[in-house]
């Protein structure tokens, strides 16, 4: 994204908190108003001071009292503003992780497939950080700024406007520096903020495999590819900070010439009587002023050219291509399943599957068996809808999947995969999480149907025992079981099973086996399967090679035929 649609973007988010913005612009303008009020009262006390032994001790207490008054409303001003400059700021950084969050649930696999974990982290949780700092120090001085050199103008206009017009023509070399160096600074910030993205993506990627990194040695590469980002990290943050912080001292340097102009002029003025020397006073200290806030924003340039970098990350996943609109429809699977004409590839230059077709009748046994990377898991996903078919059709119940929605078609299926996922709750909960109303009865049924209930009734707490992200210290097996159970205790219409035993001891497949025997009567199943002495009841066993199926039966016909799938079978047996 550029900086012109990223801030247009960060007005979207902004303008639903418009009344404390005025609130703000308002309470800025008073406390610049006051402030800018008070060099005037004090130009007037010196005035005061005519002489020695002449000086006006009444006029000068009224003028201190009206002083302190300022200053008091100038420090409410203030607090008010800040308030809402708060609101503002963190009820926008809410809404845009909001959007991100929702973005993620939304997000098609093939867009998390080519992006880092950890880069995606980065963006919601740093990146959005980053932007929080740089727009509240904007909010906070940036309006400020603007408004106290407005005022500040107009408050020298009617003490001098000669002096005034030397301010107003040295101020846009001022403006033209900050301008100059902060157009360069923005790239800076912008590879800062990716560099970021690659080291946290490293970080992550290297605690969830820190076994598989100790155990082939593999410490010190690591470390080297850590050092390699982070000196990267370390050199572009300086070259973007060095760069920033020149604005600055420049723009310091400029607004010092401001006030030598104004002290020179005045001085001069004030010699001939054109000026008195409490006028001089005043201009002096609007000069100071004025100046003072080209210093302020030249400092938040800095975090606002970092700020605007982060959130131009952070826009560019939320404006990411989401799923396709799910059509409203819904359909009462029955178990028909039919793949026509089906063409799929994961990436457009290698084809995977082609012209796959395939009748399922309900409730019949569906195993697909073949080498690693013929399309078993591939064939899995489209039946989800994780992906859609590029050509073809899929249909359950005589509906094509994509007029049906998604949700629809997924609570038709019950899942085990390979990969087990659990979250960080009780058993419990990650056993119910298809069915978040079942009571404790049903859960502790569906955990005895899938050989759970044993082990979980030795945990600490049993079914409340709460467990880390991913099963904390729980066995693979362990873990395999409770996905299981997550199953046993939906039991939808159809099922699918992806080497749902692989991490479990022969034993206790045996047992499971026989659950899923009485989970599947009656349910159209597919199993994916290397282990052939899982899939030898199918009614239907598909063996797929290069994403085609290249013979279909059952076990007995195909190792009749004495072609593929008597190989893959004699090379187990």
């Amino acid at each position: 994204m550029n900086k012109m649609s990223t801030v247009k973007q960060i007005f979207q988010y902004v303008k639903k908190h418009t009344f404390f913005l005025v609130l703000s612009v308002l309470f800025a303008a008073v406390s610049v108003v006051l402030t800018l009020y008070v060099p005037i009262l004090i130009g007037d006390a010196v005035d005061l001071i005519l002489s020695a032994g002449a000086v006006e001790f009444a006029g000068i207490i009224k003028i201190l009292t009206t002083i302190a008054v300022c200053v008091g409303l100038t420090g409410l001003a203030q607090w008010i503003m800040n308030v809402c400059n708060n609101r503002i700021t963190y009820h926008v950084v809410h809404d845009i992780r909001e959007s991100a969050f929702d973005k993620l649930e939304k997000l098609p696999l093939s867009y998390l497939d080519t992006k880092t974990q950890g880069d995606v982290v980065s963006r919601i949780i740093t990146d959005v950080d980053q932007f929080a700092d740089g727009l509240l120090m904007g909010f906070t001085q940036f309006f400020t700024g603007v408004v106290t050199i407005v005022g500040t103008l107009l408050f020298m206009l009617t003490i001098h406007p000669g002096i005034t017009v030397v301010v107003i023509v040295i101020t846009p070399v001022s403006l033209f520096v900050a301008a100059f160096i902060a157009k360069r600074t923005y790239s800076m910030f912008q590879l800062q903020s990716k560099t970021r993205g690659e080291q946290t993506a490293l970080i992550d990627e290297m605690i969830g495999g820190q076994k598989v990194v100790q155990a082939f040695g593999r410490q010190d590469e690591v470390l080297g590819q850590f050092d390699e980002i982070n000196t990267r990290l370390q050199d572009c943050s300086l070259r973007a900070t060095f760069f920033s912080s020149l604005t600055n001292p420049c723009t310091r340097f400029v607004n010092s010439l401001v006030y030598a102009a104004v002290g020179i002029s005045g001085a001069a003025l004030a010699i001939r009587g054109g000026i008195t020397v409490g006028q001089l006073t005043s201009f002096l200290s609007y000069a100071n002023q004025y100046t003072k806030p080209f210093n302020e924003i030249s400092g938040v340039v800095t975090e606002l050219q970092n700020a605007l970098a982060c959130a131009a990350r952070i826009f560019e996943f939320i404006n990411a291509e989401p799923e396709s609109e799910d059509v409203p429809d819904t359909v009462e699977a029955d178990g028909h399943v039919e793949l026509s004409d089906v063409v799929f590839s994961y990436v457009p230059e290698r084809p995977l599957i082609r012209d796959f077709n395939l009748k399922v009748e309900p409730g019949q046994r569906i195993a697909i068996v073949g080498p690693t990377g013929c399309g078993k898991t591939t064939v899995i996903n489209l039946l989800m809808r994780f992906y859609d078919v590029k050509e073809g059709s899929i249909k359950i119940a005589g509906k094509d999947i994509r007029n049906i929605t998604r949700k629809n078609l997924r609570t038709s299926f019950g899942m085990v995969l390979q990969d087990t996922w659990l979250r960080a709750g009780t058993i419990r909960d990650n056993i119910a999480m298809g069915k978040p109303d079942a009571t404790l009865e049903e859960v502790i049924e569906a955990a005895k149907a899938s050989h759970a209930h044993s082990f979980i009734k030795r945990l600490p707490q049993g079914y409340d025992t709460v467990i880390g992200e991913d099963g904390g210290n729980l066995s693979q097996g362990q873990k395999q079981l409770l996905c299981i159970a997550r199953v046993m205790l939906c039991l939808p219409p159809m099922l699918i099973l992806d080497e749902a035993t692989s991490s479990i001891d022969t034993r206790t497949e045996i047992r499971i086996q026989k659950a899923f025997a009485t989970m599947m009567q009656g349910r159209t199943s597919f199993i994916v399967a290397h282990r052939l002495s899982t899939i030898m009841e199918a009614d239907v066993i598909l063996v797929m090679k290069d994403g085609n199926i290249i013979e279909q039966g059952n076990h007995e016909t195909l190792l009749a035929q004495g072609g593929f799938y008597k190989t893959l079978y004699e090379s187990q047996f």
